[in-house]
């Protein structure tokens, strides 16, 4: 296995990604995977335990909240992170193969993977239900990719303002003797 090369330095990072959206500090494909799916099942088990603890205190009878919380803390969560696994691996996957495919890492794997993913989680409900799911997550990527996108750009613009207004300021003179 090779090692990584350093990263360069944080100003050179920030003006190589004003020309191109490409993350790089990712980790290439086969390890990717695998971190995608430990970092979504943390998510949705996080996510989800918190949702399913308040859900718990709510439903659970008065004097017994703590205990409520707890059960349903436990039960759920991990069904939820391992939901949010399945998809973060299917869609990492997908994202790969992608890659692969198309010789290029740009934002239309990422939306062409969320489709790939909606869709697939929903083939045993039927072609039709599949076809709306894979919509709906091409969709979906597509407003992140965007957002994404116009951040990146917004980010850099007020970068290259703030350079360019130390660059302009002129040093003040120091009072000395005053």
């Amino acid at each position: 296995r090779r090692a990584r090369p350093a990263p360069p330095p944080a100003c050179a990072r920030r003006l190589r990604g004003m020309s191109s959206n490409v993350d790089h500090q990712r980790e290439p494909c086969p390890d990717r995977i695998l971190d995608d799916i430990g970092g979504a099942f943390g998510m949705g088990a996080v996510g989800g335990g918190l949702w399913h603890l308040g859900k718990g205190v709510y439903n659970a009878p008065a004097g017994g909240r703590l205990l409520g919380a707890a059960e349903a803390l436990r039960l759920h969560a991990p069904r939820i992170g391992g939901s949010f696994a399945v998809w973060g691996g299917l869609f990492s996957g997908f994202d790969c193969a992608l890659v692969a495919v198309r010789k290029k890492e740009d934002p239309w794997n990422s939306i062409g993977a969320g489709a790939l993913t909606g869709g697939f989680l929903q083939l045993r409900q039927g072609p039709a239900a599949a076809g709306r799911s894979a919509l709906m997550g091409g969709v979906l990527l597509a407003l992140i990719e965007g957002v994404g996108i116009m951040l990146t750009r917004f980010t850099a613009s007020l970068a290259q303002q703030q350079q360019q207004m130390e660059l302009e300021v002129p040093p003040q003179p120091s009072q000395q003797g005053a």
